[in-house]
C-alpha cells in the first residue's frame, strides 16, 4: 500500500491565492490610543499649572 505523502503546506493553488492577497494590514493592538494618552497628559499639565499657581499666591 503506497500512499502519496500529504503536503502540510497545502496545494499550489492555495499558495497562489495566499501570494496574490498582497501584504496584510496589521491589526491594531488593544490598548489606549494616542488621543486618550494626549488628553490625559493635557489634563495633568493643566492641573500641575493650577497647583503651582495656587502655591505661589
Amino acid at each position: 500500500m503506497s500512499q502519496t505523502p500529504n503536503d502540510p503546506a497545502g496545494t499550489t493553488h492555495q499558495f497562489q491565492n495566499f501570494a496574490g492577497q498582497g501584504p496584510q494590514q496589521p491589526e491594531k493592538a488593544p490598548g489606549m490610543n494616542k488621543g486618550l494618552v494626549l488628553g490625559i497628559a493635557a489634563v495633568v499639565v493643566v492641573v500641575a499649572i493650577i497647583a503651582i499657581a495656587f502655591v505661589l499666591m
